[in-house]
């Protein structure tokens, strides 16, 4: 079920290859929206793991400390199978610096993760609380002879530089075979029943995510990608500020300086919908699906805008005697996938099977 995703450098040959043949080969850093005060009763700790979800960190956490799941904050979640490093808050109230220490080690040997550092903070960590995150992602394997590898890659990017790419959610959020939406699909047409909460939202969240890619790869296929539409919901990179596109011929200049990005719908009955041409196309998107906007209120799904185009930032690419090293940054909610998928023009379904993110409807 996953759907047939078009590419922004689709003139451009991919160079294959394979990822994650070792933990060690995918690094992600999470950048924190904020820096803990210190002071307050939630532990902020930063910590670097491996073969390890974010989930599973946070249940063990609880565990080991003698808490509640719900007690446990995390910005966002991280991979499985990669060296990850990400900011956990746990509800601890107030410690001393000696406590702290007693707890990091306590953690680093019951875990077999690496804590970085720990502080207090007045809040707990919620998800969005950051910035976004940093990668390293060497990609191995690659068959076809160097020089034609480097002259492919260059052109690759030098197109997304230049025209940013679709903010499309990553195959691994729908699971190997498009799982995870079929299962989303079932609980929104009333045939699938879920009784954890977490497991429920996040299927629900895989079909959203699954419509956004299809209006995002419609908007491609109608050559509106590098166009803004009158009546777009519009934001702001700077200051994430939105509003709706009234005048197309100055909003367009925006766009072309990279100053601003249509948004893409989250469907949902708290969505903020667009106007005019752009209301039009998001309703026709949705119309092709096999949900309706009622439906989707039935069952809570709340919905929101979305970020239609990214700039991956501070991306270079170097060629060692391993495969090609990628560094890039991308904003919070962006998926590293969207941009390799670009790279190496494998099939989606192959690229997810790096990545386990496909959610059992039994837990």
């Amino acid at each position: 079920m996953l759907p047939n995703l078009p590419y922004i450098t689709s003139k451009v040959k991919g160079i294959g290859g394979k990822i994650k043949e070792k933990p060690e080969y995918f690094l992600v850093e999470e950048i924190p929206l904020y820096d803990p005060c210190g002071d307050g009763e939630h532990l902020f700790v930063s910590i670097t793991k491996k073969n390890k979800t974010t989930r599973e960190i946070q249940q063990e956490l609880a565990k080991l400390l003698g808490l509640k799941p719900r007690h446990i904050g995390c910005a966002g979640m991280k991979d499985k199978y990669a060296v990850t490093t990400q900011v956990f808050s746990i509800k601890t109230g107030k410690l001393s610096e000696e406590k702290i220490k007693a707890v990091c080690k306590a953690i680093e040997e019951n875990l077999g993760v690496k804590v970085r550092w720990a502080k207090l903070h007045k809040n707990k960590l919620r998800t969005g609380h950051l910035l976004g995150n940093k990668f390293s992602i060497l990609i191995t394997e690659i068959k076809i002879e160097k020089n034609e590898a480097k002259e492919r890659v260059k052109k690759i990017l030098d197109i997304i530089k230049r025209t940013g790419l679709p903010n499309f959610y990553g195959p691994q959020r729908f699971g190997v075979r498009g799982e995870n939406i079929k299962k989303g699909l079932e609980i929104i047409k009333g045939k699938r029943r879920i009784k954890n909460k977490w497991v429920r939202r996040l299927l629900l969240s895989a079909y959203q995510s699954y419509l956004c890619n299809l209006y995002l790869a419609e908007r491609l296929r109608h050559s509106l990608f590098d166009k803004i539409m009158k009546g777009d919901i519009a934001k702001k990179y700077e200051t994430g500020g939105m509003f709706v596109v009234e005048n197309v011929e100055r909003e367009q200049k925006r766009y072309e300086a990279k100053e601003i990005s249509f948004t893409a719908p989250i469907y949902g009955k708290k969505m903020w919908w667009p106007k005019y041409d752009a209301l039009k196309f998001e309703k026709e998107v949705l119309e092709k699906s096999d949900v309706t906007i009622e439906e989707l209120e039935m069952v809570n799904a709340s919905g929101t805008r979305r970020t239609g185009r990214i700039f991956p930032q501070g991306l270079r690419a170097r060629f060692t005697d391993k495969g090609l090293k990628l560094s890039f940054f991308l904003p919070k909610g962006s998926f590293a996938t969207v941009l390799l998928r670009e790279i190496m023009k494998i099939p989606d379904e192959k690229l997810a099977k790096n990545f386990i993110t496909q959610i059992s409807s039994e837990k």
